[in-house]
């Protein structure tokens, strides 16, 4: 089946274009707003070639289509000719209003679903090169490391614009005026005054206050600020006359976008974002294992509904603060551990489609992809899930209690081996070895042959 057959099979079991409110994707989904949720017909949706799993998460509807997801949807865009950048009062007169964990959620997904790409490339490049330096191939005072780490933190450093970029897309606001107020922000006068730690503010007309901090690398202030943004770019555009437009309401968002961006919606972000990792912080003072055990139990479903991006601005924020995180480990854990229960139920399956199926899904979950295997094997045996489960808490559990950390993104596959390499490279690779053991181990244990069967014959009786 083309895609072009496909997108248009899909769009009419949504319900009709005109049943789309917005559509974006992540790594392996495209995500729909819509209008009316009941004109659904999610097991028409299922049954076409290219769907691993169709679901609701809330008022979100998702498509499963796994790592192939961005060339489906650059077709959806072109069926429904979406525009990068439209003005906010077109659209959001007419959403529905949603709750703040699902309107959360969906802003997460969308934003970093696009540019994780970037992030995962230049964090295995990170962890490369942290692992050569280690192991004292490269000299981290060499040219050739400076080289190499610029292209390896350059994301990271910059964040805020490929932030900005695709947080316009979602908030359907002006593009450029986004990574305006992103250069705003990240201007060397206010990066260097927070470097040299020499003033805590600057003052406007030397009444205002404007808090000095280094934006680089955050997370929770750009997003707020173009969110902002998108309701002032619209307001102005309704005051300003038509005739006067194209001048003055750029420049009036951008005045006072900025000006909020840097006095009030900046440094708010900055603290909810601190908190954020305080209290996941917390929660390792407390215990490294109860961390470990809450993390790991939790991870796999959270990818299974789609909300495991929720965790990534925590992630992103221990490394702009402490240098290296604790969760993204545990996601690593959550993946191999979802690896072996998936390699389980290759033992358990009779034809050689299931055992072809069952393969591709291991292995795209090898290379850090789990929807494959999660909504193509373990959503149908529901106890290989709970093997994944176990192995995944028992995992991040053993890794919590020796303190494995990262000092850098890096997208949670094989590829991210290199940058474990350090003090706790041992306790980092026998986790691994650990998730896929339990998760196969339990599986085996948990899964009969019989299981198989009953789950086989009730998908052919509720697809007839």
């Amino acid at each position: 089946m083309s895609k072009e057959k496909a997108i248009k099979d899909m769009i009419a079991g949504i319900g009709g274009e005109e049943n789309i409110e917005n559509a974006w994707h992540c790594m392996t989904r495209l995500r729909f707003e819509l209008k009316d949720k009941n004109k659904v017909d999610i097991a028409k949706i299922k049954e076409l070639d290219p769907v691993l799993g169709a679901q609701f998460n809330q008022d979100q509807f998702q498509i499963i289509l796994g790592p192939k997801v961005g060339e489906y949807y650059t077709v959806l865009a072109n069926e429904l000719k979406l525009k990068d950048a439209q003005s906010p009062e077109e659209e959001k007169g007419s959403k529905q209003k949603v709750g703040f964990v699902t309107l959360f959620m969906n802003i997460v997904s969308g934003v970093f679903g696009p540019i994780v790409p970037a992030i995962a490339g230049a964090g295995l490049i990170k962890g490369l090169i942290a692992g050569l330096t280690a192991l004292h191939y490269i000299s981290d005072k060499s040219e050739t490391f400076q080289i190499i780490n610029m292209m390896a933190s350059g994301v990271f450093t910059f964040l805020p614009f490929f932030l900005a970029a695709s947080a316009a897309k979602i908030f359907k606001t002006n593009q450029y005026l986004a990574i305006a107020i992103a250069a705003t922000i990240m201007f060397p006068t206010m990066v260097d005054a927070a470097k040299a730690g020499e003033i805590s503010s600057f003052h406007f007309l030397n009444l205002l206050p404007i808090p000095v901090f280094n934006y680089s690398g955050t997370v929770i202030p750009i997003i707020f600020a173009v969110w902002a943004m998108s309701y002032i770019y619209g307001w102005v555009n309704k005051i300003v006359p038509e005739v006067l437009r194209t001048v003055v309401t750029p420049t009036l968002t951008l005045f006072i976008s900025g000006f909020m961006a840097l006095a009030v919606i900046g440094p708010i972000g900055v603290y909810l974002g601190n908190g954020l990792a305080w209290l996941v912080q917390g929660l390792f003072d407390i215990s490294p294992v109860l961390a470990g055990v809450v993390v790991g139990a939790i991870r796999p479903i959270a990818v299974f509904t789609g909300m495991h991006h929720a965790m990534t601005p925590i992630a992103l924020q221990n490394f702009s603060t402490q240098g290296y995180d604790m969760l993204m480990p545990m996601m690593c854990m959550a993946n191999f551990s979802i690896v072996g229960a998936t390699f389980a139920v290759y033992f358990k399956v009779k034809t050689p489609k299931e055992k072809t199926i069952i393969v591709s899904a291991a292995v795209s979950g090898l290379l850090g992809i789990t929807e494959p295997a999660l909504f193509g094997v373990l959503a149908k045996y529901k106890k290989a899930f709970l093997a994944a489960t176990i192995a995944s808490t028992v995992a991040s559990a053993y890794i919590s209690f020796f303190g494995v950390r990262l000092y850098g993104y890096v997208l949670s596959s094989i590829f991210s081996i290199p940058a474990y390499i350090g003090p706790y490279f041992v306790y980092a690779i026998s986790g691994m070895f650990i998730a896929v053991a339990v998760g196969f181990t339990v599986c085996n244990l948990l899964l009969s042959k019989n299981d198989v069967e009953n789950a086989n014959r009730a998908s052919l009786q509720s697809a007839q």
